[in-house]
């Protein structure tokens, strides 16, 4: 009977450790298309500190790959996925950035002109 109900408390965690973390090969997938996403508008690693994280930790990822920490590789392909998506915000917003720059000038000499004309 007390056989029993030890079995019974131990079998969830005898099956909890057997199980493992699957391979990410999506999440790599994923952000291996996010890194390029941001190399397609011309950003680098040299001018964005959040692609150059992003590179270091795919390949923190793919070690951990190499490596079957399946858990850590998930972990380090994830963050890299942000921070190519981040280095990407980041590139749109100083883009957006100075076209506003730029047609608020063009918005300032359109006034000085009319000005001058009344």
């Amino acid at each position: 009977m007390i056989y029993r109900r030890i079995c019974a408390a131990l079998l969830p965690l005898v099956l909890s450790a057997c199980a493992t973390d699957p391979a990410p090969h999506e999440q790599l997938r994923l952000t291996e298309q996010a890194l390029s996403q941001a190399k397609a508008l011309g950003l680098s690693a040299e001018q964005s500190a959040s692609l150059r994280q992003a590179e270091e930790k795919l390949a923190l990822a793919q070690a951990a790959m190499q490596g079957e920490d399946f858990k850590q590789a998930r972990l380090y392909a994830e963050q890299a996925e942000l921070d190519a998506r981040l280095a990407e915000a980041e590139h749109l917003t100083e883009k957006s950035q100075q076209q506003l720059a730029e047609l608020t000038n063009a918005i300032n000499r359109l006034r000085k002109q009319l000005g001058g004309l009344q």
